[in-house]
């Protein structure tokens, strides 16, 4: 009878064995990385300044602060670049300095919710809470990129203002959507670019 009873508990245990893997927890996931870096790269499309093409410039990045910064500033270089200026290495060597800030560099999260939204109640006088599932039948939730910046432009050698650079704004969006708590569908990862294959770089 043990024999008989232990069989099919074992055959049972085999069917139903999984595998796990340990993965590292970064602050900020890859599609949350990809949003700020997508961002970025929209709020610095289009960026000129009131130079001569070919004046060489110093990016000044000292109150350029916040998470996904170093990407951001590389956008800003890239961008005058492709406008047609020169990178200079220090103040020294620079027509003019470029002081550039942020404004903003990070993400929001909008959830639509058609039924009863996830929930926490508190179930005493000492604020214990209780969490209550999701009860809808249909909800979509955004993922958005925000970058924001700006800064102003002196003469390198006098310091005499040149002028100040509006705040350039880009934004990325990822939507997902779930039907009856279950069912998903739409972009639920932000894509990279489309390229054709074999040309993995542009010349300005």
């Amino acid at each position: 009878m043990l024999r008989r009873a232990v069989l099919p508990l074992a055959a049972g245990l085999l069917v139903a064995a999984c595998a796990s893997t340990t993965e590292t927890n970064p602050g900020r996931t890859a599609t949350e990385q990809l949003l700020l870096a997508r961002a970025a790269d929209r709020a610095v499309e289009g960026l000129s300044l009131p130079l001569p093409a070919g004046s060489a410039v110093y990016v000044d990045e000292s109150y350029f602060q916040g998470e996904g910064a170093r990407y951001a500033i590389s956008a800003v270089r890239a961008a005058l670049s492709d406008a047609g200026f020169r990178l200079a290495p220090n103040k020294d060597a620079a027509d003019a300095v470029f002081e550039i800030r942020a404004g903003a560099l990070s993400l929001e999260q909008m959830r639509r919710v058609f039924g009863i939204p996830e929930m926490r109640v508190p179930i005493n006088e000492t604020f214990n809470v209780v969490s209550l599932p999701e009860l809808s039948i249909y909800s979509h939730r955004d993922r958005v990129g925000v970058a924001e910046f700006s800064g102003f432009l002196y003469e390198a050698r006098t310091g005499a203002p040149l002028g100040a650079v509006l705040p350039m704004i880009g934004s990325y969006r990822i939507r997902s959507h779930k039907a009856m708590m279950m069912v998903t569908w739409g972009q639920q990862q932000a894509q990279p670019g489309q390229r054709d294959p074999g040309s993995s770089w542009t010349e300005f």
